[in-house]
């Protein structure tokens, strides 16, 4: 992509309809810190930059590698923008920004999605509310994810993760609902539920809502079926190797692309056990930065960082094969 002479900064406000998502490997990335605590901004540039040169489709920002539930709305907004301008600044303009912005109560969902906005992303993704879980019918839910569709100035993609929401599992029909407002346009399944995307896919078909795989090491299962794409963290290790594959699959070249996806999963298994710690000493290992998370979570020590670092060896010698 040649970078555009002026790039500018802005908030995307328009339709979802205007701003269907395309297919791909898009990239929740993790949160960086200085050694005093502070949002790191230039690392948070400089890997976003990393990514875009790499051929991401493109970024997510405050997805469950980023650390969101550690951060105020100030520093989430101040990384987004961040991340916006830095892609803006080097040309990828029309790269999107996906912001994490699941809250617990509707008002707080709808105000991270106005933040969000202001801040230059270009769709929301949205866990569904858990911590009263037992207090929430399904009516209750869908109300949640309509309402915030309603107010959001950008388009809405739901994220059906029940591991990050005490067991609550979104079902195909759920999805179905609720891909039916005109503000909905897609789907993040890391439930690894390949039916259910099956399913979703079929019940969206000739229309803009997208469905994404939420984790690299199930890339062909989802393309098998006809979902977009991959939303997933190693993308943050391996990005050339992850888009490979969906390339490799898009050419025909199924073959290769379940090698490929062999490999990459191996090394997806380190970093799903370990969560987005793993991918900090994934990258602090092989590309010199990453840093610490915050408090209370923390990088491992002696023979469980050397394993985790071990983990990922195999996929860094592809990644870098790639890259050549």
């Amino acid at each position: 992509m040649a970078p555009s002479a002026e790039p500018v900064s802005r908030a995307y406000n328009a339709p979802a309809s205007q701003h269907p998502l395309i297919p791909g490997f898009y990239v929740p990335t993790v949160a960086f810190f200085t050694p005093e605590d502070a949002v790191d901004q230039s690392t948070t540039s400089s890997h976003a930059l990393r990514l875009a040169k790499a051929g991401v489709t493109g970024i997510v920002t405050h997805g469950s590698n980023g650390e969101a539930v550690h951060l105020d709305h100030e520093e989430r907004s101040l990384i987004t923008r961040l991340t916006r301008e830095t892609l803006d600044r080097a040309g990828y303009t029309s790269m999107p920004v996906i912001v994490g912005c699941g809250a617990q109560s509707t008002r707080e969902t709808i105000k991270l999605c106005q933040e969000a906005a202001e801040a230059g992303g270009s769709h929301v993704l949205v866990l569904p509310p858990a911590y009263y879980g037992g207090l929430l019918t399904t009516d209750l839910i869908k109300a949640h994810f309509r309402a915030v569709a309603d107010a959001s100035p950008i388009p809405v993609l739901i994220y059906n993760f029940p591991a990050a929401c005490s067991g609550l599992d979104l079902s195909s029909d759920v999805i179905l609902d609720l891909a039916q407002h005109a503000n909905i346009q897609g789907v993040k399944l890391t439930c690894g539920n390949t039916g259910k995307l099956a399913r979703v896919v079929a019940g969206t078909r000739g229309t803009s809502f997208r469905t994404f795989g939420g984790s690299a090491d199930f890339t062909v299962q989802t393309l098998a079926v006809g979902g977009h794409g991959i939303i997933g963290g190693l993308g943050n290790v391996a990005p050339v190797a992850c888009m490979e594959v969906f390339k490799r699959w898009g050419a025909g070249k199924q073959d290769s692309a379940r090698e490929l996806q062999e490999i990459v999963a191996r090394g997806d298994w380190t970093a799903i056990q370990g969560g987005f710690v793993s991918v900090k000493v994934a990258l602090q290992k092989y590309f010199t930065y990453g840093g610490e998370p915050r408090k209370p979570c923390a990088i491992p020590e002696g023979a469980k960082l050397a394993e985790q670092e071990k983990g990922f060896e195999e996929l860094i010698e592809v990644e870098n094969s790639l890259t050549k």
